[in-house]
Formats: structure tokens, sequence, C-alpha cells
């Protein structure tokens, strides 16, 4: 079951890489296959499944939240949702190729009956994770949902949201030069946070993938394609070996942040997992 906060045991991760392909089931078929997703760029946090759809909607590509999906089946490589193939196929059209607008955000979560995540002091609004209900938090979450019902409105041209393709092949930089690039996430299943970066070091170093944890970044330059972060080569050279085979536990986890002297994300108190939006 979902937890209710970030200091119970060490989330399920899982690599985007893995999942890509995935079959999206619904209650009366398959919607299509996962084929990317949308995070937003406060909080590093997947919002939405890109689906893309094949023949029964002419290869029309559609956003679903996590809010929507019930399961994960790894052996059997598919998301099971409680969504139905008529509600997906009633949902507002909206062109992944471009920026999605709050506004057409709104519109479908409205279509669906999901709360909006940005009214809230939580990752998901006054819910800690898709799954967890808003009763199972503290009051507190309710009132401030209840004092900031509003809709938030940016300029043309400041997408928030950012797909996983995007930002495949983004240099990280340190204090002391490149890092290496992008080449897969890691992702709390539960959450739905994108807790690191995979990057691939070798054209510094033909060393193993490393990972940067998405809380150590100091800046993200989407016009330059960069993430830089305030560390330097030879701490990431001597960092706690990841394998990609193996499972990652707290205590690893532990062991990782220790090593560049930063505290857990797991230590901070819920109501700093994400930067509360504010109106324009």
């Amino acid at each position: 079951m979902a937890r209710t906060d970030e200091t119970a045991r060490a989330p399920m991760l899982r690599r985007f890489g893995s999942m890509k392909g995935y079959a999206i089931g619904a209650t009366d078929g398959d919607l299509g296959t996962f084929e990317d997703f949308y995070f937003d760029a406060e909080s590093w946090t997947v919002r939405y499944l890109i689906v893309d759809t094949g023949g029964w909607l002419s290869g029309r590509r559609v956003l679903i939240s996590p809010r929507s999906v019930t399961g994960t089946d790894p052996s059997g490589q598919r998301f099971v949702t409680e969504l139905t193939r008529a509600q997906v196929e009633r949902s507002p059209a909206i062109d992944t190729a471009r920026p999605v607008s709050r506004q057409h955000e709104a519109a479908l979560l409205e279509h669906y009956g999901h709360p909006e995540y940005w009214s809230g002091p939580y990752r998901w609004g006054a819910d800690a994770a898709p799954g967890v209900p808003s009763a199972a938090l503290p009051k507190a979450a309710e009132r401030y949902v209840a004092a900031n019902r509003v809709v938030e409105r940016r300029a043309p041209g400041d997408p928030h949201l950012h797909s996983a393709a995007e930002v495949t092949g983004y240099g990280i930089q340190a204090t002391d030069g490149e890092l290496g690039h992008v080449e897969d996430f890691l992702i709390d299943e539960e959450s739905m946070a994108i807790r690191y970066l995979i990057v691939d070091p070798r054209n510094w170093w033909p060393g193993e993938h490393v990972l940067i944890g998405t809380d150590w970044f100091t800046d993200v330059s989407w016009e330059r394609q960069t993430v830089t972060v305030e560390m330097t080569r030879d701490a990431v050279r001597n960092a706690p070996v990841w394998r990609p085979d193996a499972s990652i536990d707290r205590a690893w986890e532990t062991e990782l942040y220790g090593h560049y002297g930063r505290p857990g994300y797991w230590e901070r108190p819920p109501e700093r997992w994400m930067v509360w939006p504010h109106a324009a």
C-alpha cells in the first residue's frame, strides 16, 4: 500500500527505460502503450503517462494521471488502470507535441474526476501520493486546499511540464567540469517522484553509471539543456557504486547521501516535499 510519508521504508524504484512499452490496461481492454511521461519541474514528480493508443484511436496520444493506475505487473509488462476506453476516448484533446497549459491540465483532471495536484501542501496537493486519500493526512492540508483553491496561470512559453524524452541526453555539470549525460530515470512507484537521474559518465571517466539525486540540483537550464549540481567529479568518482541489477535499500541511500554530506529526502517533513505553487 502507498505510504503517507517519506520516512518509511525505502521506495520501490523502477527505471523508466524498463517500463517503456508497457501495455496500459483499461477495465474493458487495452488503451495502448506507455511511451513517455510528463513531470513537473518544481517537484520532479511524474504527473502524466503519455500513452500511444495505436490503431483504436488512430494513433492519438493521450495523457493518463498516475491516480488512474491501480497496479503494475512487471512480469506481464503492463499497467492496470480503473479507466474505460470510452472515458479515454472522450477525454479533452491535448497535443503532446506542444506545451501543456495549466488550463488543459485542469480540464483533463476534471474529466477524470481527479483533484488538482497543485492545490495543496503535499506532492499530490492534499495527498502524499496518488493512492493516499486526503483523509489519511493532517487537517492542515484540507485547510490549505480550501484557502488556496486557484488555478495557477502561467505566461505563454513558460511550460512547467517536461518529458523524459526531452531531458534524456541533458548534460550534468559539476563544479569542476562535466559529469556526463542523462540516460534514464529512477521513479518511486508509489509517490511517482523522480528520485534519481541515471548518468552515463563515460565521456570523462570509464566508470559505471552513477546516480544523481533530483534534490541535489542547483540549477536546471532548459535552454542550454544542462543540469548543475554542487559536487565535484572526484566526489562522484568515489561515491558508493550503483549496480543496475541490485535493488536500492534505505541503507544504501543513507550511505550515498552521507557521502555527499546531504540530508536524506526521507528525513524531511511531508510539508517540504515540494515548492508550493502560487497563482500569478
